[in-house]
């Protein structure tokens, strides 16, 4: 059974203590399916799954009716359907998703200063200073629920709790539609029965490792000495965990979290072994990829080519550039730079992907006294402000005209706030 299918719902009850659960994790209940019921009313109550209808497709999100069936997001699509046959395939509206994660995003900051959002459809808050003019956390999380509802139609659930950890975990407890307040003396309480998967950086190889040395609840590891677990953890996540387990994360909600990369990744429909094509792709992508720069007023200072070919074997492979770049040109240059020198031209190609990393803002880069890439930039320049004017595409290389032949994503973690079409599963 799903983990995330509202079966172990947990919420608050009135006359709880919120006076120390001052952190809100705030997270939109199956966001990218729910979205899709406003349009489909009529199929509220069924197991409802988004994907792109295809042989190769994943699940971007589904409804909690078909995640009883054990139906996931980024499952293969094809395991959802003998799972679930009777569900319903709804195409992705990426645009929807971000115009009401705007709206949301918006109500967050209409209650706090302090917003740090994670991705499309979630956001951790700090209301210590809302009491004033609100009330305290569980009058703050049940105003933004109302508000929530009434602008868009969609629900939310809300965790609260004194540290980001908690309050994420609290927030799914409460799931769909549900309000859990974890006040600081409660939290060893709630964290110590809970299973050992649901620690934070626990994964399924770790969680297996843990299992089987009778480590099965958090509190189980709790008890357990560092020293011990810095046999099979490492000494970092040994500690990292152990301080997790007591309900020890100092971390503050941050407003403004730093992207790390900007990348796109396209799956082809069909294994590809013809270089052309895989070039012409690696054209598109980089100009993408150069696009989001832009609009976010970054440079990136190394680009990365990833692979994954017909055998499910990925590699990546990078470089650092004397200068850091925004154009789409000199990215593309150097990724195929890197394509060419692995000498695989013939191989089956199943996924390609470019990503550009050691962000640096426009404003503070040292960039050389002449721009060597001055033409590239003019021609660049000009697609933005058409793009800016008529849509996203109005304007693009001749090359790649027609040619588009697969399945695009925002590699998973990144942030989708700046480009409408690329973002994560839900």
């Amino acid at each position: 059974m799903s983990k995330q299918d509202g079966s172990g719902r947990q919420t608050t009850a009135s006359g709880v203590d919120d006076s120390t659960a001052t952190i809100l994790h705030v997270d939109m209940d199956a966001f990218f399916a729910s979205v899709e019921l406003l349009e489909r009313p009529d199929l509220r109550g069924r197991p409802v799954i988004v994907a792109h209808d295809s042989p190769r497709s994943v699940v971007t999100a589904a409804t909690y009716e078909a995640r009883r069936f054990g139906v996931n997001s980024a499952m293969p699509l094809a395991i959802a359907k003998r799972r679930c046959p009777q569900a319903v395939i709804l195409e992705p509206h990426f645009d929807r998703y971000v115009h009401y994660s705007r709206i949301v995003m918006g109500l967050c900051d209409g209650v706090t200063p302090t917003v740090e959002r994670l991705g499309i459809d979630e956001a951790f808050l700090d209301v210590s200073g809302a009491g004033k003019l609100i009330g305290g956390p569980v009058a703050v999380a049940t105003l933004l629920r109302e508000r929530v509802l009434a602008e868009t139609g969609l629900v939310c659930s809300v965790g609260a709790a004194s540290t980001k950890f908690v309050a994420k975990l609290a927030s799914s407890r409460a799931k769909p539609d549900g309000l859990l307040v974890i006040p600081a003396e409660g939290t060893l309480d709630f964290l110590h029965p809970l299973p050992i998967g649901q620690l934070w950086g626990v994964g399924g190889k770790t969680e297996e490792s843990l299992v089987n040395r009778g480590i099965r609840t958090i509190g189980d590891l709790a008890q357990t000495p560092v020293d011990t677990l810095e046999q099979f953890l490492g000494p970092a996540a040994a500690t990292r965990m152990h301080d997790l387990s007591w309900g020890i994360d100092p971390r503050t909600v941050q407003t403004r979290a730093e992207e790390k990369s900007v990348g796109h990744e396209l799956t082809f429909e069909v294994d590809v072994t013809d270089p052309a094509v895989i070039r012409r792709e690696l054209l598109r992508l980089s100009g993408m990829v150069a696009a989001r720069l832009r609009r976010a007023g970054l440079l990136g200072r190394t680009v990365v080519l990833k692979l994954r070919f017909g055998d499910f074997t990925t590699i990546t492979r990078s470089r650092t550039l004397n200068e850091p770049t925004d154009l789409g040109r000199r990215i593309f240059e150097e990724v195929s730079a890197i394509h060419a020198a692995l000498g695989r031209d013939t191989a089956a190609i199943r996924l390609v992907g470019v990503r550009a990393e050691q962000l640096v803002d426009e404003a503070s880069a040292q960039l050389g006294l002449w721009d060597t890439d001055e033409s590239w930039r003019e021609a660049e320049d000009v697609m933005d402000s058409v793009s800016a004017r008529f849509g996203s595409g109005s304007v693009t290389p001749a090359a790649l005209i027609g040619k588009h032949r697969g399945r695009e994503s925002a590699p998973r973690g990144e942030s989708p706030k700046r480009d409408p079409r690329q973002l994560p599963i839900d």
